[in-house]
C-alpha cells in the first residue's frame, strides 16, 4: 500500500526525479525502476477497478499509467463529470491502496483510439474553425480550463505531496501531429509546470522516428520513447540518448498487442515474443509501461478512429490481445509476463488471480417495437428537427453521436431516368429513396456516388458518426454528416433534419409503438428490438452474440454496449459487465440498421468471439454478402 497524505510531511521527504548522474529515478531519494501497466479507468465500470488493479500488482508492476480522457469529464460545455466511472480521484486512491504508483496522462489529446482522440465534440461546435493542439487562442482557453479543472481534483495526489502520482505526461506523442507547433509546446509546458512544479515529473513519449522526436520534445520535459516487441533496440537506445543524453531509458509505451479495425483481421502478438523482449529491455534497465495491460471496452460511441488512404473505424472492444482481458481474465501472456517480471522485482505474496465464472444465460428473443422512420420515434428521440437550406454538421446541431436523418425532394432535372447521388459523407450513409433502401455511401472506402432508382421524387440519406479520426489526419478537425450532395451536378436543398438522442434506450421507452416487423433486409428503415433474459443469483460477465444480425447498437438495462457489426467483422460478441445487470429480469434493446435474422434472436454466453471473419460470416448467411453495400 502507498501512503496518500494530505501535505508535505516534516520527517518524510516526498519526491520524483531524475539522477542524471546515474541514470536512473529517484523515488524519495533511492533508485527506483518503474514497471507499468496502461489501464483506463473510462473503460472499465468502477467495480471493477479494484479487482482489476490487484491483478496488475500481483503480475509484479509497481505503476499503473492511464490516460484521462477530457471528453468523459466534459461531455458538453462546462459541464463537468467527476463520479461514477469517472470518478479519477477514486481510481488513484485504489491504487494507491493496492501498491501501485500513477502515471498520469492528461492530454489534452490522448489518441487511444478513442472517438476524436479523446476531445469533447462541442470543440467543433463552439469553434467552428477551430486548430486543434495549436496555438490558437480560442482551443488554448478551453484546454487550459480542462488542466485547471482536472489538477483541482488530482493535485493533491501528486508525489510530492506524498501521493501515488510520480509522473505526468505533457501532450501525449506531439511529433506525430503536423503541425509541429513550438509556441504550442511553450504554453503545454507552462501550463503543466503551473501545476505540477516540483511535485512529479513531467515527460514526454514519441516514436523513435527523428521527425518524431524533433516535434515531440519539450525544453525542460523528459523525453522518452515507446516501440513495440522486434523493434532494433540499440537503434531505440540511441534515438533516445540524441534527445534524453543521459538519465533512465524508459519505454513509455511496449506493446502489447494492437489495435484492431472493422473488416480487418483480429490483431494478435505471441505471447512468448512480447515476454523475451521485455526481459530483454529489463536486462538492459528499461522502465517500461504495457501499452495496454488491460484494454477494456469502447462502450457506447466512444471508439475512434485512425486515417491513411481509407477511413478505418474501431472496434467496440479494445481487448487489445493484452495480458488481462476485456473482462479483465489473465491470459497466458499474464503468467509469461509475470515470470520475467518476477528476475527483476520481488513479486506481491497475493493470491495468483484465475478466469472469473461467466454467465451463459442463454437465447434472447427480440420483438419488434419501433421503426425508426416514424412520427414516434422523432418524438421519442428526436434532439432536433428543423429545416435547413444547407445540410449541417452533427456537431451543428449539438449531437455528439450516433444518427442523423437527411431528407429532401428531388428537383425537375433533364434526364430523370438517370439519376446519379454524389454526397461526401462522413461517415456511412444510408440511402433511401422513395422510402425504400437503394445503397449506401462510405468513407470506408471512398465511396461518395451511387445511381438512383427511376422516377425518385425524394430521398433520406441516414448518416451515421463511426468515430471521428483520432490519428492519422492533418485535418483531425473530424466533422460528421453530409455535404456537397449533388444529383446530376444539382445542388440539393433544402434539407428536413433529424438528429436522435441515442446514448441510452431503456425497455420502457417503447410503451407507445408503431412497427411494420420487419425481417431479413429492412428496405423500410431501421428497427428497435426489446427482449429480456432472466439472471439467477449474483449477476456474472457475459457476452451476447449478434451473429446472423446486421449492424446497430445494443442497451442493456439502458447500459449502451456500444456497435455491433457481425456482417463484416471480427468482433461478434459484446462484452456486458456483470455490473450491468441485476437480479431478475433485465432487458435489451436493439436498434438494428439493416438486417433482422428471421428468428431475431442473439444469444448471452459465457465466451467472447473477437475474431471471426468476414468468410465465416458469409458461410453462416449462406455465402450471401446480404448487407446493401
Amino acid at each position: 500500500m502507498i501512503t496518500i497524505t494530505s501535505s508535505k510531511n516534516e520527517t518524510q521527504s516526498y519526491s520524483f526525479t531524475v539522477d542524471y548522474a546515474n541514470d536512473q529515478f529517484l523515488l524519495d531519494g533511492k533508485p527506483f525502476r518503474y514497471v507499468a501497466g496502461s489501464f483506463h479507468y473510462f473503460r472499465t465500470p468502477r467495480q471493477n477497478w479494484r479487482d482489476i488493479l490487484r491483478k496488475m500488482r500481483v503480475a509484479g508492476l509497481n505503476a499503473v499509467s492511464t490516460y484521462v480522457e477530457w471528453s468523459t469529464h466534459e461531455p458538453e460545455p462546462n459541464q463537468w463529470v467527476w463520479s461514477g466511472d469517472a470518478d479519477i480521484e477514486e481510481f488513484i486512491k485504489i491504487a494507491a491502496q493496492e501498491g501501485l504508483f500513477v502515471i498520469l496522462r492528461p492530454g489534452p489529446y490522448i489518441c487511444a483510439e478513442r472517438d476524436f482522440g479523446g476531445f469533447p465534440y462541442w470543440l467543433l461546435k463552439v469553434v467552428p474553425d477551430i486548430k486543434i493542439r495549436t496555438k490558437d487562442e480560442r482551443y488554448n482557453f478551453y484546454a487550459e480550463r480542462y488542466i485547471h479543472e482536472l489538477f483541482k481534483r488530482v493535485g493533491r495526489y501528486l508525489r510530492g505531496y506524498g501521493g501515488p502520482i510520480i509522473m505526468v505526461q505533457v501532450e501525449n506523442e506531439y511529433g506525430s501531429f503536423y503541425s509541429c507547433d513550438d509556441v504550442y509546446k511553450k504554453k503545454m509546458f507552462d501550463l503543466f509546470n503551473y501545476h505540477v512544479k516540483n511535485n512529479a515529473l513531467l515527460f514526454t513519449t514519441d516514436g523513435t522516428a527523428r521527425r518524431m522526436l524533433q516535434c515531440g520534445t519539450i525544453p525542460g520535459v523528459y523525453s522518452t520513447i515507446d516501440f513495440a516487441a522486434g523493434s532494433n533496440l540499440n537503434y531505440s537506445i540511441k534515438m533516445m540518448r540524441q534527445y534524453s543524453p543521459k538519465g533512465p531509458l524508459v519505454n513509455s509505451e511496449y506493446y502489447t498487442g494492437w489495435l484492431t479495425h472493422w473488416n480487418e483481421t483480429f490483431q494478435r502478438t505471441d505471447a512468448d515474443y512480447v515476454a523475451a523482449y521485455l526481459d530483454e529491455m529489463l536486462a538492459r534497465n528499461f522502465s517500461v509501461n504495457f501499452y495496454m495491460f488491460i484494454g477494456g471496452t469502447n462502450f457506447g460511441f466512444t471508439s475512434g478512429a485512425n486515417i491513411n488512404e481509407f477511413y478505418w473505424p474501431q472496434l467496440t472492444s479494445y481487448d487489445y490481445d493484452a495480458p488481462l482481458t476485456e473482462a479483465g481474465d489473465p491470459t497466458p501472456k499474464y503468467f509469461k509476463i509475470r515470470s520475467v517480471i518476477s528476475k527483476y522485482l520481488p513479486l506481491p505474496n497475493v493470491a495468483i488471480p484465475t478466469i472469473a465464472p461467466k454467465g451463459n444465460y442463454g437465447v434472447v428473443t427480440l420483438i419488434p417495437a419501433l421503426d425508426l422512420f416514424t412520427s414516434e420515434s422523432v418524438n421519442l428521440f428526436g434532439s432536433v428537427e428543423a429545416v435547413f437550406e444547407k445540410p449541417p454538421s452533427f456537431e451543428a446541431l449539438g449531437l455528439s453521436n450516433w444518427l442523423v436523418q437527411y431528407e429532401t425532394s428531388i428537383p425537375l432535372l433533364r434526364n430523370p431516368n438517370n439519376l446519379t447521388l454524389e454526397a461526401r459523407v462522413k461517415d456511412r450513409a444510408l440511402v433511401y429513396a422513395n422510402g425504400k433502401l437503394s445503397g449506401v455511401l462510405t468513407r470506408m472506402t471512398n465511396k461518395y456516388v451511387m445511381n438512383l432508382p427511376k422516377g425518385s421524387k425524394k430521398i433520406r440519406l441516414l448518416t451515421e458518426n463511426l468515430g471521428r479520426v483520432n490519428y492519422g489526419s492533418n485535418e483531425p478537425e473530424d466533422f460528421k454528416g453530409i455535404s456537397n450532395v449533388k444529383l446530376n451536378n444539382v445542388t440539393l436543398g433544402p434539407w428536413k433534419v433529424v438528429g436522435f438522442r441515442l446514448s441510452s434506450l431503456k425497455n420502457n421507452d417503447f410503451l407507445l409503438t408503431k412497427t411494420r416487423k420487419q425481417t431479413g433486409k429492412l428496405f423500410d428503415g431501421p428497427q428497435f428490438l426489446v427482449g429480456y433474459f432472466n439472471v439467477e443469483g449474483e449477476p456474472l460477465d457475459t457476452y451476447l452474440n449478434t451473429v446472423g444480425w446486421g449492424k446497430g447498437a445494443v442497451y442493456v438495462n439502458g447500459y449502451n454496449l456500444g456497435r455491433y457489426w457481425p456482417s463484416v467483422g471480427p468482433q461478434v460478441t459484446l462484452y456486458v459487465p456483470a455490473a450491468f445487470l441485476r437480479k431478475g429480469q433485465n432487458s435489451v434493446v436493439v436498434l438494428e440498421l439493416e438486417y433482422v435474422p428471421q428468428n431475431r434472436i442473439m444469444k448471452l454466453q459465457g465466451s467472447p468471439i473477437l475474431d471471426y471473419s468476414l468468410e465465416l460470416a458469409k458461410d453462416h448467411y449462406n455465402n450471401k454478402v446480404w448487407v446493401i453495400s
